[in-house]
């Protein structure tokens, strides 16, 4: 076979078995399938899409093409969560260690944010000290002491993902469903897990923008959770409203640790419940969403889901004092607050404009090679349905350049509208989709 047999064949409209597949992949990660050749598939698979058996086949060939990690030793039941990627979505920060508290392992692979979206690795990397580059071996050594793992995607594992993600950003093809959905999934079945909590997000701060889109998206990932045997549940939130108060990593670092000791803005725990629910029932350590969130609750408040995030910090080379003393964190030294311009009701908040505000400030990346500052960040003070008079604060940012400041303002100046009558209800989970 060929490359150039296999793109005509995509490209108008054929399948491709699953030996043509491994063929292709493995031909990619050694070298002797091209980028240019990769790029032209991966357009015919964006225009025409891959059916379920391919798509089963693409992501169990990505899976095989380096390392996976072996837990096997770890007796208790393994689960991860993974988001699509939001602004203000440090769930996973305070989540991971309140359902480690409850026996569940951890293992938690995340990744690095791009453009309007944050990156729980840049968070996290917020706390002095910690990485989140950790080989195979070490990153079995943290679940091990810890119960849970807090790390980024290592170079031996799933190495086809990395090459594809990075292609599929430079020509235009990180909008396909298939593709998206593959690289989660190989990523997550690397881990060796007993089951999957997706949090699949809708809205303006959102991948997807398109309700329909993100259900695809979501039922996508569950078949091919279930055609490999792994458990699957995904659920669909709102992402118009930046989640919880803070944008910012070491900000949203000290949201989390609020979270952790009992405290915490009302939909990020919510959204934390009903996530980390869901991951104690996949574990089978409850018989029920009541119960699941009665020990969730009970970490937060004795102390063992912050003690548990205490563990896993220290394992990782971090700063653990920081845990207790957020001030420990890095902040930027200039303060800026965002004045309403009239008394009402908020009825917007635009995610992807606070989003790109927080970008513009340094707190994320137009581009992969950007640095993070760490210490710049946006306080969310006014939100959908809150009253607010002329004058008030709406907005209080952290910022060290003033040139950067005056680049967000423009994405600052848009993001709230305030009008007389209250906007209508906003649901945070739109839907639960299961294998």
């Amino acid at each position: 076979m060929t490359a150039v047999e296999l793109i005509q064949r995509k490209r108008d409209g054929g399948r491709l078995t699953a030996a043509e597949i491994q063929w292709l992949l493995r031909a990619y990660v050694d070298g002797t399938v091209p980028d240019y050749q990769m790029a032209a598939m991966a357009m015919a698979i964006f225009l025409q899409g891959l059916d379920a058996e391919e798509l089963a086949a693409w992501t169990g060939a990505m899976l095989h093409s380096g390392e996976t990690l072996d837990l096997s030793d770890v007796s208790k039941p393994k689960i991860d969560k993974h988001s699509t990627g939001g602004v203000g979505d440090k769930v996973s920060i305070p989540l991971a260690p309140m359902v480690a508290a409850c026996g569940v392992a951890v293992p938690m692979m995340s990744g690095r944010g791009l453009g309007h979206t944050g990156g729980t690795l840049d968070k996290l990397e917020s706390i002095p000290g910690f990485t989140t580059d950790l080989d195979p071996h070490r990153f079995h050594d943290v679940i091990a002491r810890c119960g849970l793992v807090l790390a980024g995607q290592s170079e031996t594992l799933v190495p086809a993902d990395r090459k594809l993600y990075a292609l599929r950003d430079a020509t235009g093809t990180v909008e396909s469903i298939p593709l998206i959905a593959s690289s989660i999934l190989s990523k997550k079945l690397a881990e060796d897990l007993d089951g999957l909590v997706l949090d699949v997000k809708v809205g303006s701060g959102a991948f997807m923008k398109e309700e329909r889109r993100a259900r695809v998206l979501a039922e996508t990932m569950v078949g091919i959770g279930r055609a490999h045997g792994l458990s699957v549940t995904a659920f669909l939130t709102d992402m118009s409203v930046p989640l919880g108060r803070e944008v910012g990593n070491a900000d949203e670092i000290r949201e989390s640790l609020e979270v952790l000791r009992g405290g915490g803005p009302a939909d990020l725990v919510e959204l934390v419940l009903t996530l980390g629910a869901e991951m104690l029932l996949l574990a089978g350590l409850v018989d029920d969403t009541s119960d699941a969130r009665r020990r969730l609750e009970r970490a937060r408040s004795d102390g063992s889901a912050l003690e548990m995030f205490r563990c896993v910090v220290e394992a990782q080379g971090g700063d653990p004092a920081a845990v207790d003393d957020p001030t420990r964190l890095p902040t930027a030294p200039e303060v800026f607050e965002l004045a309403a311009d009239r008394s009402g009701v908020v009825t917007r908040c635009d995610a992807f404009d606070i989003g790109m505000a927080a970008v513009r400030l340094g707190a994320g990346r137009e581009r992969k090679e950007d640095p993070i500052d760490p210490g710049v960040g946006i306080t969310v003070l006014a939100k959908p349905g809150e009253e607010v008079a002329d004058g008030q604060t709406l907005a209080r940012v952290r910022y060290r350049d003033p040139s950067l400041l005056d680049r967000a303002r423009p994405f600052l100046d848009s993001a709230w509208e305030i009008s007389a009558e209250p906007p209508p209800a906003r649901r945070l989970v739109l839907d639960r989709i299961e294998s």
